[in-house]
């Protein structure tokens, strides 16, 4: 089935019959879809789509109509798919899709005629306006997108075909369009051309002069510089606006293998040799210099032709290679007494009259000689042009440099996929993807890595990169010998070094996160060989100085173990991290959150190497801020934070511990709130509290006062809750610490949820994902966005409240934390249960038990989450009539709530089991375990608000069915 929008919304069979599709609001949501292009649509956008503020009186179940109806006019229900977060079209045989594919391949080809043809074919799908029936509404966007696209590829045809010499019926096909889009300059330029080149000068110039008074009427602008320029050349009759002939020669190999990942700087490339006459491509070695440059002359045409000179191994010498690459004879006809211009003034002479591109490549061990030849060339022979490749600049004025960069991650699996003869699929991608990463994406390095991986498979050569330059140390035919292993490529850049320069290599190599530039001066290198070192493409540049991983091994291969360097290294982090560490409570929390995530790496090797316990102690809090508790807990091991981290890391329970001090008891009650041991909490909170009070330590106070506070929610007493949190907030606010405004606000927005204000927790867990995000908690990014699930759920959203929860349950994932994750996954278990589906419920319920039966199993203790779990089983089990089943899971659940000592979850209990009592017919039981269950939550001043009353009052319904079934 084909669908079409490039003009009146349509649909055809595969045999190319038209498919009916009636009623306006559904072809509506047909072209909605459409125009997402694959992507899920919420419920809501096609809500505010279709009718605006004018909602029909059940706006869902109208909707589900519509997509019904439209199902059944497509004959193929999986086309419209549903998935919790909104509608998706499943199909890519849509008109503008191919549009796209085809005009992206016409500006991605460099043949004329292949380009000819794609864009004749990709404006041949046209019908019409985009989406002509909905275009003055919702897909306004959309068809004006389209609309720019199509304007795009009808100026590239305008210029591929002024390119193919159709110049007369160009100029008369052009005047329509340019009426119609008067402002637009390059269509304009291409009309132009068009008009000259037909011998209508007088149009071309009135066309011109039209379009200067509207820019000036109507926007206050003058044309752009091209036109002024391109005016100029009209008025002159510059010989440069005919087509240009073909290069007459041309000595430029013929490449054997495809160029990818390069199409953007290509064109660039090209741009700047038609605007400079002479441009440097820089980059360090294997980045593929020669192959961009080759690629950019190759379409280039000048009368005399592309010349490449290579000097990789020319020693001196520059002038007579030249020479012989043009034909210029090393030879003269001065008589004797006259004295003979050297062959560098005799080749600028033979070249003064020429127009040419001169490709010089790999110039970096002859920079000087380059730079004096081109220099005079370039003021000698004004038609000469000069593309050179080099891992330095030529420093001349005037000079253009691109730095070449090493391939994007795509790319470059790409390019090592297609060299490999390697498929990517869910197993080898992974690999591949390591591969192209720790390679740094440079060309030449993936491409001896895709000859080995014929042999030992994309895993084995993944798995060998530690030892790259043996791995990558067969030498291969068809390079030059300093191109055949990775480690000759690095040998040819290092040899240009000067021995100050390689010190500093050796320095910079000790940082594999590369550093800045107090870093770099604490071991040793200034700023003056930092410039030289980036000026031969060895390292990047500021504001952090790196080395590609590879050149760094091989400078880490000839550092010796006992260089004074590594001490110098450890000695500027260590205190790096001990000035960072108390920044990391109060105001100053973000800014050093960031600086030391800057730092990650090169902190991990100093602790690797030779890592102090001042610098264990220094890191602490951040590995805690950041969620990295297994790198705590394998830091801190045997100490007091070490059995906090081991909690939270689930390496189980540290006993008979010391603690040195207030905040290392803290910790570990933090850790234990986590997941729920209160009663080993309190105690260890209490204590805590005092002597924070005692030392005036108003962070840890505030902190202590978070912990109370949830402390308190678990056991039901909201009021010493509250009082806590809202104390906590008021002291971290003026210490301007976010991380304690996050735990405050998380535990007042609970308190609100728990109260049925739902506005004001949502407010309060926005405001807490705001800070999560501004800090890079991603974990607490997690916990906040499965908050405000939990609140969509509350007030009946449930599609935003899936939505919310797989959110956060995807992020937890990323992050490795089980305890976000499990967060999420109860929150679509609740979601699955209020909406019906009662399987998917279970299924997500039960592996959450697991999870937390096998935790209460390992730490000893009950978790408060297991009584929650227990109950919605209980309540999935009654609602498929399971009396059974459903009171043992609640009477399991009543028992873990009174251990626990939580009231609220006794109440859940008991009202579960009112529901199995009602199913069975006891009314009076029933009702005396709703009235118990509703005094206890009053004794703690939450009663059920409404939105979660939907189990109570289904068990009244059902006793109110059945008055007198306990007297029968």
């Amino acid at each position: 089935m084909r669908f079409g929008v490039l003009g009146p919304l349509s649909v055809w069979a595969a045999d190319g019959t038209p498919v009916r599709v009636p009623e306006l609001k559904v072809r509506a949501l047909l072209a909605d879809l459409l125009m997402h292009e694959g992507r899920t649509v919420s419920a809501d956008r096609l809500l505010d789509d279709l009718w605006g503020e004018d909602l029909p009186g059940n706006p869902t179940n109208t909707l589900q109509t519509k997509v019904s109806q439209l199902r059944r006019a497509l004959g193929d229900r999986e086309l419209v798919a549903y998935q919790p977060t909104g509608y998706s079209l499943v199909s890519d045989s849509v008109d503008a899709v191919e549009f796209a594919r085809l005009l992206a391949g016409a500006l991605a080809s460099d043949d004329l005629r292949v380009k000819a043809d794609l864009l004749s074919d990709a404006l041949a799908l046209w019908r019409g306006p985009a989406y002509a029936d909905f275009r003055d509404s919702f897909a306004h966007a959309a068809a004006s997108r389209l609309d720019e696209q199509r304007l795009t590829a009808l100026e590239e045809q305008a210029e591929v075909r002024l390119a193919l010499g159709e110049h007369s019926r160009l100029a008369d096909e052009l005047g329509e369009l340019v009426a119609a889009h008067p402002l637009r300059e390059r269509l304009r330029a291409a009309h132009l051309r068009a008009l000259y080149r037909s011998g209508r000068q007088n149009e071309a110039l009135a066309g011109y002069a039209e379009l200067r008074e509207r820019l000036a009427d109507e926007l206050g602008l003058d044309p752009g510089p091209e036109l002024v320029a391109l005016h100029q050349a009209i008025l002159v009759q510059d010989p440069a606006l005919t087509p240009a002939p073909a290069a007459s020669s041309t000595n430029l190999p013929a490449q054997l293998t495809s160029l990818i990942g390069r199409d953007g700087a290509v064109a660039e490339v090209e741009a700047m040799v038609d605007s400079s006459r002479l441009v440097t491509l820089t980059g360090p070695g294997g980045v593929g210099k020669t192959r961009l440059a080759l690629a950019a002359a190759a379409s280039v045409e000048l009368p005399g032709g592309v010349w490449l000179v290579e000097l990789a191994g020319a020693v001196g010498q520059v002038a007579e290679l030249v020479a012989a690459a043009l034909g210029v004879r090393d030879e003269t006809s001065t008589p004797p007494q006259v004295p003979v211009p050297d062959l560098a003034h005799r080749l600028a002479d033979a070249l003064r009259g020429q127009r040419l591109l001169l490709v010089l490549d790999n110039c970096e061990h002859l920079v000087e000689e380059v730079a004096a030849l081109v220099d005079l060339l370039l003021r000698k022979a004004p038609g000469v042009r000069v593309l050179a490749t080099s891992q330095e600049s030529l420093a001349l004025p005037g000079e253009t440099l691109f730095v070449v960069p090493p391939l994007d991650q795509p790319s470059a699996v790409a390019m090592f996929a297609e060299r490999s003869g390697t498929p990517l699929d869910a197993e080898s991608t992974p690999w591949v993807e390591a591969i192209c990463r720790r390679l740094d994406g440079l060309p030449l390095a993936l491409e001896l890595a895709a000859a080995r991986a014929r042999a030992l498979g994309v895993q084995g050569v993944a798995e060998r990169l530690d030892d790259r330059f043996r791995l990558l140390g067969v030498a291969g035919r068809g390079r030059p010998a300093r191109q055949r292993t990775l480690r000759a490529v690095i040998d040819w850049s290092w040899e240009q070094l000067t021995e100050p320069q390689r010190t500093a290599m050796l320095a910079l190599a000790v940082h594999p996160g590369g550093c800045t530039l107090e870093a770099a001066e604490a071991v040793g290198v200034d700023l003056h060989l930092l410039d030289e070192l980036v000026g031969r493409s060895m390292v990047t540049g500021a504001p952090r100085y790196r080395l590609l991983e590879s050149v760094a091994a091989y400078c880490l291969e000839r550092l010796e173990q006992d260089d004074p360097v590594l001490g110098l290294r450890d000695a500027y982090y260590t205190e790096l991290a001990v000035r960072a560490a108390p920044h990391l409570y109060g105001g100053a929390q973000r800014q050093w959150l960031v600086r030391l995530d800057e730092e990650v790496l090169n902190l991990r090797a100093v602790l690797d190497s030779a890592g102090s316990p001042r610098l264990v102690e220094a890191l602490t809090w951040y590995w805690y801020l950041r969620g990295r508790h297994q790198e705590g807990y394998r830091h801190t091991r045997g100490t007091a934070w070490g059995s906090g981290f081991a909690l939270l890391a689930g390496a189980g329970r540290t006993d008979d511990i010391d603690f040195p001090d207030a905040r290392s008891r803290w910790f570990l009650a933090h850790a234990c709130l986590h997941f729920g041991d209160v009663n080993t909490a309190v105690g260890l909170l209490d204590e805590a509290l005092a002597r924070f009070r005692s030392q005036d330590d108003r962070w840890g106070e505030a902190a202590a006062l978070a912990g109370r506070a949830k402390q308190a929610m678990f056991q039901g007493d909201f009021d010493l809750a509250a009082s806590s949190a809202a104390q906590s907030m008021a002291i971290f606010s003026e210490l301007g610490d976010r991380w304690g405004q996050l735990q405050a606000s998380d535990m007042l927005g609970y308190l609100a949820e728990v109260t049925g204000d739902y506005a004001r927790a949502a407010r309060l867990h926005r405001q807490g994902l705001r800070i999560a995000e501004d800090l890079r908690l991603w974990t607490d990014v997690s916990y906040r966005l499965s908050s405000l699930g939990r609140i969509a759920l509350l007030t009946g959203e449930l599609e935003r409240s899936a939505d919310l929860h797989e959110r956060g349950m995807r992020l937890a994932g990323e992050q490795g934390n089980r305890y976000a994750e499990e967060f999420a996954r109860v929150g679509l278990g609740l979601v699955a249960r209020r909406s019906g589906d009662l399987d998917r419920a279970e299924e997500l319920f039960l592996e959450s038990l697991a999870w937390n039966r096998r935790l209460e199993t390992e730490f000893g203790v009950p978790f408060y989450g297991v009584t929650l779990i227990l109950a919605e089983l209980g309540f999935i089990a009654s609602g498929r009539g399971e009396a059974a089943a459903a009171r043992a899971l609640h009477l399991e659940g009543l028992a873990a709530a009174r251990e626990v000592g939580d009231p609220r979850s006794v109440a859940l209990a008991q009202e579960g089991l009112a529901e199995v009592a009602a199913l069975e017919g006891a009314s009076e039981e029933a009702s005396r375990l709703l009235a118990e269950a509703a005094e206890l939550r009053e004794s703690v001043g939450a009663p059920l608000p409404p939105a979660e009353r939907g189990d109570v009052d289904r068990v009244l319904e059902m006793i109110a069915a059945r008055p007198s079934a306990d007297r029968a």
